[in-house]
């Protein structure tokens, strides 16, 4: 039987520098796509798909997500006075339980891989999902949940997947198949940022994973990989030389790469359009600039 996937990891310790200056004293995972901060919708995203633990790794000056995630009496009570309770529920009904939320330290910037590595010790001896806020998916069902009912029947480890113009294969991590079903994809190595000519196909992973405890071990004993950094695809690949089951999930949905400045300014648009009390607005607003 497999084993429930309850608990995930928020890896939220980058500097965040392709958004300077908004980023110098923000941490970019609290940058917001119409009213709420990336991380937020990460975090929705996660508790739809059933994860019960949310682990945050977090860096240098993002106390403001800790913040996020906790109560404000002051607002709450300035909010009451007012006679807002709507607005206050709204602000609380997203909110994890007490003791559903940890939070670790990054000390040092050494990567995605290191960064999921520190959470080592509060995952413990069990499956996880892995979630980078700067990969927003517009969707009916969360892409999370999606990969939760898959993984159901599958096990093993399992990414989410999308093509990629082979000329842009240097900036993801790129699956060599051994099978593909046209939705499910078996996996038989993964590429950390190949060149066009040296990838094994355009299947990009993005930032959604069901990841075996396994690659604990791997990642522990991993060197610097592409850029300086102990890279998660180079342990995933570790996996798959283990024969580990791993699996590419195309998910159903629209993923903006937040990380960018043109991808996060097209996800405002699209999830103000996908907003019924903003459309008409956004639409006019949109005509005057044709």
């Amino acid at each position: 039987m497999t084993q429930r996937v309850r608990k995930a990891v928020f890896p939220v310790g980058g500097l965040g520098t392709r958004f300077l200056p908004a980023t110098k004293a923000m941490p970019k995972e609290m940058l917001p796509v119409v009213d709420k901060p990336l991380i937020q919708y990460a975090v929705e995203e996660a508790h739809a798909a059933g994860i019960e633990q949310f682990i945050f790794v977090t860096g240098r000056s993002k106390t403001a997500i800790e913040d996020h995630f906790d109560l404000s009496y002051e607002l709450e009570t300035t909010m009451r006075e007012r006679g807002k309770d709507a607005q206050i529920r709204e602000v609380n009904s997203w909110m994890p339980e007490p003791g559903q939320i940890a939070f670790t330290r990054q000390q040092k910037p050494l990567g995605l891989g290191h960064a999921v590595l520190c959470a080592r010790h509060l995952i413990g001896d069990e499956p996880f999902a892995v979630l980078l806020a700067d990969d927003l998916i517009l969707s009916d069902r969360p892409c999370l949940a999606q990969m939760v009912a898959a993984y159901a029947k599958t096990g093993g480890n399992m990414v989410a997947v999308e093509e990629v113009p082979r000329e842009h294969t240097s900036r993801y991590g790129i699956l060599d198949i051994a099978k593909d079903d046209g939705k499910l994809v078996t996996v038989k190595g993964v590429v950390e940022k190949p060149e066009p000519a040296k990838a094994p196909s355009t299947l990009s992973i993005i930032g959604r994973y069901i990841l075996e405890p396994l690659v604990f071990e791997h990642l522990s004993h991993l060197g610097k990989g592409a850029g300086g950094e102990i890279q998660l695809t180079d342990a995933l690949a570790e996996l798959i030389k283990d024969k580990r089951p791993f699996y590419g999930l195309r998910f159903e949905g629209k993923r903006f790469d937040c990380g960018d400045k043109a991808g996060f300014f097209e996800a405002n648009i699209a999830f103000a359009l996908n907003r019924k009390d903003m459309a008409p607005a956004v639409k006019k607003i949109l005509q005057a600039y044709r």
